[in-house]
């Protein structure tokens, strides 16, 4: 599904002391099946921003069309709806798991929608089995027995088992060892391929969005900065350092082997694309 969002504007506390800009004129199309890195320090409207995208904000000015349709125009049935089309997982979902067995807790959305039996339990087999965990093994086990990446592995599943077309995940690796952090990203990537979804990552991490992004959007002071290509979005360095961001540290390792192969491309973002460029450079003569 596409997302389009046009002239949005938020403010906290309008009319108040306390008054806060948080957005302020964002316009982004986001097409169907898109893969969108989203970045930013803190403070720069990212939250703010996904939270518009199923409703759960109104909109000081402007508005977002989900394939079209104007989110803020619906009723509340049509507007419940769409919080179940735009799945979105916050920060720590972990801390939102409540039932006594993993299969009970993924199942509390679809029972919610009123689906059939089998219906139900057909969404919950399938979402623990899309976020790499044994269905077998897990699903009459607490989900507080579990380590901390699994825990967050079955709130994912939790929002799948709603089947929604647009997945929004805020820092999903957030407080994961760096194993967990591979296993989600990679999972969330292999969803991706296997689901054709719209998909939005909220990151801290340059590596990371550049790996599995479409395209990037940078926010800044809540306001878009860049809406690009990983390639073209990285390409401005010395603008990204100004905002306390980075280029991936490939990016940088690849710009200093340029003064001395000048041939090197230096427009590269992954370990990989990188490691095939400098054997590509040195003629396979060295591997790296």
């Amino acid at each position: 599904m596409s997302l389009e969002i046009k002239h949005l504007d938020h403010i906290y506390s309008q009319g108040s002391p306390f008054e806060f800009v948080a957005l302020k004129d964002i316009n982004v199309t986001i097409e169907d099946g898109e893969f969108i890195g989203l970045i930013g320090h803190t403070g720069s409207g990212k939250s703010t921003l996904i939270q518009h995208l199923n409703g759960l904000i109104e909109p000081t000015g402007g508005t977002v069309y989900l394939d079209g349709q104007d989110i803020f125009t619906q009723n509340k049935k049509q507007l419940i709806q769409t919080r179940h089309t735009v799945g979105l997982v916050f920060q720590y979902p972990e801390h939102q798991l409540f039932e006594e067995t993993v299969a009970r807790d993924v199942a509390f959305g679809p029972k919610n929608l009123g689906l059939p039996e089998d219906e139900i339990q057909r969404r919950v087999h399938d979402s623990i089995r899309m976020v790499g965990l044994d269905y077998d093994e897990v699903s009459e086990k607490s989900p507080f027995e579990l380590s901390g990446g699994q825990m967050r592995r079955v709130a994912i599943a939790g929002v799948l088992a709603m089947e929604p077309k647009v997945l929004i995940l805020d820092e999903p690796t957030a407080g994961l060892d760096p194993r967990g952090r591979d296993e989600i990203l990679n999972q969330i990537a292999a969803l991706h391929r296997e689901k054709g979804n719209t998909v939005i990552l909220v990151s801290h991490s340059m590596e990371d969005v550049g790996r599995l992004a479409d395209r990037i959007l940078v926010m800044y002071h809540g306001q878009k900065m860049f809406f690009d290509t990983p390639a073209n979005v990285f390409g401005h360095v010395e603008e990204l350092e100004r905002i306390g961001l980075a280029a991936p540290q490939i990016t940088y390792l690849l710009h200093r082997l340029k003064s001395q192969f000048p041939e090197i491309r230096d427009d590269i973002f992954t370990v990989e694309a990188a490691r095939d460029e400098i054997n590509r450079v040195l003629g396979g003569s060295h591997h790296v």
